[in-house]
């Protein structure tokens, strides 16, 4: 991340837009503390070495893999993104301490806009409400949560976007932590769109071991004057 920011700062492009975490054994136990949590002490220690304040985090996705290295994907550009919060659900990075020495630092949603068209980028999404995993062990109830607080998501993110977006409207990725559970998570998500779901769906360990489904999405629509 520091080489990220370094990267971003010499070439002009400040802001953060999207950002990918693609984490080996991400739930992995190394000196007494996962994984994932370590990457979290260490993402945002690099936030804080560049004087970036946590809550101008990107949206953002973490996921496990099977192996390979650590990696990283973002997009980021020199216009500011607006960011979206879930009324449904405590900021990440307000998280309370039982989910490690340091919060995960992300915004649930971004949208960045130009002349011409506004960008939606939707973080990775799950069943939680608060800040607790809801639904354990049902991914039929997960994939639910997880769609209605995207719902919540284009609901504050309409309040900016004319014209305003529906679910149908949005492009998904679906990660799901057991593969024999794709089906199901497809049936459930197209009955909830009531349409067939542009969607693309892939095997991941999910960031809390007690979540089956994650979903993160993104959609583009044409700048409008608002009325």
């Amino acid at each position: 991340y520091r080489e990220i920011f370094e990267t971003l700062d010499a070439r002009n492009f400040p802001h953060l837009w999207r950002i990918w975490n693609y984490i080996p054994d991400i739930h992995g136990d190394e000196a007494g503390l996962e994984r994932y949590r370590q990457f979290n002490v260490g993402r945002q220690q690099a936030f804080d070495a560049a004087r970036r304040p946590i809550d101008a985090s990107p949206a953002a996705s973490a996921l496990g893999t099977r192996g390979g290295l650590f990696s990283v994907a973002f997009i980021a550009g020199r216009a500011a993104p607006r960011r979206i919060e879930n009324p449904r659900q405590i900021s990440a990075y307000d998280y309370p301490s039982q989910y490690g020495p340091r919060s995960p630092a992300f915004a649930r949603a971004a949208i960045v806009g130009d002349a011409h068209h506004h960008m939606l980028f939707v973080s990775g999404t799950a069943s939680i409400v608060g800040h607790e995993t809801v639904h354990t062990d049902d991914v039929a109830a997960q994939t639910c949560e997880s769609v209605a607080n995207i719902a919540a998501l284009l609901e504050q993110a309409n309040a900016a976007l004319r014209p305003a977006l529906s679910l149908q409207d949005l492009t998904y990725r679906v990660y799901i932590r057991h593969a024999q559970h794709a089906p199901l998570v497809r049936q459930v998500l197209n009955a909830l769109l009531n349409a067939p779901a542009r969607a693309l769906y892939v095997q991941a360990d999910i960031c809390r071991t007690d979540l089956l489904v994650e979903i993160e999405a993104f959609a583009t629509a044409p700048t409008t004057q608002r009325p």
